[in-house]
């Protein structure tokens, strides 16, 4: 069991030297905050991989079946084939079904696999562990475009590269609210992790826009692209991304400052400060799957989390085919309006965590974010097709009231159930406790598109709306006995 490891990576070693070597630049330096904060940056880089790795599906949906009459783009030479704009297997009049089995192989994976990956980072070397599995998903990325490439049609094909895919996806979230919990401490969590949980929508908003870029074009590019972009930045957390302070106070950091003789001024900062304190006491054995269950409101969170999520990957997989279908935009133009969803997101997730903070009270902010998304929902479903001013305005609020909640309940309030004073100091559980809930989110992620595609194809995209509604309605109802807990708790 190794979480923390000693590691230092190697371009920290670098790093580390060049420092050495010029003695000036190591007095103006404070490495400590420069670690902490790097470490901000590169979980914050690494999600946003993950998540526009995730996003080209929902934008290529668009050309893998479309109404070949309407494209302005001319047929080959010589082409009678009515659909030679489609790509089977998804020319078929079930394509919304053949979809929404995409979508639900990749979920579903994701969902099973983050309950095993969430206790497999607490046992292995975090870094290298968030590596492999940017890897490894860009690969699978990659592999969805390539079928443009070699011309493959089989539907097996893609819903094995959607099920390795989601497999490789669950390394991410467990790894790096892991590293950001090692080194921020409680004071304003919720402000912190609001605004570093917006690289789920700016993932999203980069994915969008990379995969328009080539979407009417080459959509293979549209998947090889963003798998580029998380291998790349998976060889950046390789190099830099130092998970625990103990990795570089326990071993390199620790020795310098001994050689230079401050080790009581180590010793002193190490005790002294929230984000060491955790490491002079007896190490502690790993949080199992049941003791991570017996945390007070880890599973009223989990089912909360379930609905918001549902909600949520609903816009996610389906926005720019819904905003497609409900106006006269081309298919690059319904990808790059619907990112606007994400930039509510942005401010909805910082909101959620300063109101958070403010009052100290998780459930009913929660709460009362996912209320007001029940009627933004309905306007949005009612008023987008109004104009384009109208659009943007709702799809912004719209995606504020969906992601804060989501937002908040996967960022601080993991954070704070994983280090709950029930554990009586073992910072052991935050990954599992991170899996649990995020596990449990991810499989209301895996029915909400499924849903979708199933309800819009027999009911009708209104079906849909008061199906999303619905879910916002059992998510507060799971909240219930938490917000009446903090309500008697004030004063």
């Amino acid at each position: 069991m190794s979480s923390p490891t000693n590691s230092v990576p190697y371009g920290v070693q670098i790093l580390q030297k060049v420092s050495d070597k010029c003695p000036s630049l190591s007095r103006i330096v404070d490495r400590e905050n420069l670690y902490k904060y790097s470490v901000l940056v590169l979980t914050f880089i690494t999600y946003a991989a993950y998540h526009a790795s995730r996003k080209p599906i929902s934008v290529v949906k668009i050309v893998l079946y479309q109404n070949c009459s309407e494209v302005t783009t001319p047929p080959p030479i010589n082409n009678t084939d009515p659909d030679w704009c489609n790509w089977a297997p998804f020319n078929a009049e079930n394509h919304s079904a053949l979809f929404g089995t995409l979508d639900s192989a990749f979920l579903f994976a994701y969902a099973i696999a983050m309950f095993f990956s969430g206790i497999i980072a607490e046992r292995v070397n975090i870094r290298i562990f968030l590596t492999i599995g940017m890897l490894l998903s860009g690969t699978a990325c990659s592999m969805f475009g390539l079928a443009h490439y070699y011309n493959i049609h089989s539907m097996w094909y893609f819903i094995g590269v959607q099920i390795f895919g989601g497999i490789c996806q669950t390394t991410g979230w467990p790894g790096v609210v892991t590293a950001m919990g090692n080194w921020f401490g409680k004071g304003n969590r919720g402000f912190i992790f609001g605004i570093w949980n917006s690289h789920t929508s700016i993932g999203n908003i980069i994915g969008t826009l990379l995969a328009s870029l080539y979407v009417e074009s080459n959509w293979g590019l549209s998947f090889i692209v963003p798998g580029i972009f998380i291998i790349t930045s998976g060889i950046l957390n390789y190099l830099f991304l130092v998970v625990h302070p103990s990795d570089i106070n326990s071993n390199t950091h620790l020795n310098e400052k001994v050689q230079n003789g401050h080790k009581d001024e180590v010793k002193e900062k190490t005790e002294g400060s929230p984000i060491l304190s955790h490491l002079n006491g007896s190490p502690k054995k790993a949080v199992g799957f049941i003791g991570a269950i017996k945390i007070p409101g880890v599973i009223e969170f989990s089912m909360c989390l379930f609905f918001a999520k549902l909600v949520s990957y609903t816009f996610l997989y389906w926005l720019p085919n819904y905003i497609k279908y409900s106006s006269t935009y081309s298919p690059s133009q319904s990808a790059d309006l619907s990112t606007l969803f994400d930039v509510g997101g942005i401010f909805g997730g910082i909101a959620a965590g300063i109101f958070s903070d403010m009052f100290g009270k998780s459930a009913c902010t929660c709460a009362v974010m996912l209320f007001l998304a029940i009627p933004s929902l309905y306007a949005y479903n009612l008023l987008s097709s109004v104009n384009l001013i109208v659009n943007i305005a709702l799809l912004v609020i719209a995606g504020g009231l969906v992601n804060g909640p989501y937002a908040l309940i996967t960022t601080a309030v993991s954070a704070e159930l994983g280090t709950h004073s029930s554990l009586k100091g073992n910072s052991k559980a935050l990954s599992t406790v991170t899996s649990i809930i995020d596990g449990t989110g991810s499989i209301g992620a895996a029915v909400g598109p499924l849903l979708a595609a199933y309800i819009s194809n027999m009911f009708g995209w209104t079906s849909v709306f008061y199906m999303l509604m619905g879910s916002n309605v059992l998510a507060i109802l799971l909240l219930t006995r938490l917000v009446k807990r903090e309500l008697q708790n004030v004063g």
